[in-house]
């Protein structure tokens, strides 16, 4: 679903990304982890069309980028940094500005049964603006899932979220998952990434330096392997 050959991507005369090399088939779960200034959002920003690279092949699909992002775009969603909603709507009305944007059928149920899945169902009515950190991440995720994409993309889901919070993303995330959705998340929670993913890859300097099956290895040794690679210490 997402082929990465040779990438590479400077900012001015910063490199940033060198010679990035990826598969992820369809219907897989990977997370990258790495050091701050590793190229991880950037990377990911890519994939996400955001983002021209300098050099190499990036195709997402069968689809190649950034020739055909406007494909892409329709089959991909993505929950970053910023919530990509609107404070004065009501996350009802932000939900069906996205629903007619993507020109979806039925537009009024998928709107209902995303708030419904996302537990923002009561709130359907309340102003964006009103709602807590986690409850925003929520609607984030209904927003980036509505048009039912092939790939979703997180960069740091779980910032600033609360137990419960994070416990809702990960029963969402299983539910995506066992949807056939192929799923690319960044996460600096180095345990907690490789306990949800098929495939962990470690990003550091702009490389994959490591690309673990994370059902043939243990926390511990995947912490001393981070260690390893990164010369990061294990709490970093």
């Amino acid at each position: 679903m997402i082929k990465i050959h040779n990438l590479a991507k400077n900012f001015g005369l910063n490199p940033v990304l060198r010679g990035v090399n990826l598969h992820v088939a369809q219907g897989e779960f990977v997370t990258l982890v790495g050091p701050n200034g590793a190229g991880k959002s950037t990377l990911l920003r890519i994939v996400a069309t955001l983002v021209k690279q300098t050099s190499g092949d990036v195709a997402i699909g069968g689809w190649p980028l950034p020739q055909r992002a406007d494909k892409v775009r329709r089959h991909i969603g993505m929950v970053s940094h910023q919530a990509l909603l609107y404070g004065d709507l009501t996350a009802a009305e932000n939900l069906s500005f996205f629903a007619r944007l993507y020109r979806l059928d039925n537009q009024e149920a998928r709107v209902h049964a995303a708030l419904k899945t996302v537990g923002l169902w009561a709130r359907q009515r309340d102003p964006v603006s009103t709602f807590s950190r986690g409850m925003v991440q929520r609607l984030t995720i209904a927003r980036a899932t509505l048009h039912e994409p092939d790939v979703l993309l997180l960069d740091e889901p779980y910032t600033g979220l609360d137990q419960d919070a994070a416990q809702l993303l990960d029963d969402l995330l299983e539910r995506e998952r066992g949807n056939g959705r192929t799923i690319f998340m960044i996460t600096h929670d180095l345990v907690h990434g490789l306990d949800l993913c098929d495939r962990v890859l470690i990003l550091n300097r702009g490389k994959i330096v490591a690309d673990i099956h994370s059902q043939h290895t243990t926390p511990t040794e995947f912490l001393d392997l981070y260690a390893a690679h990164t010369g990061r210490k294990k709490h970093e």
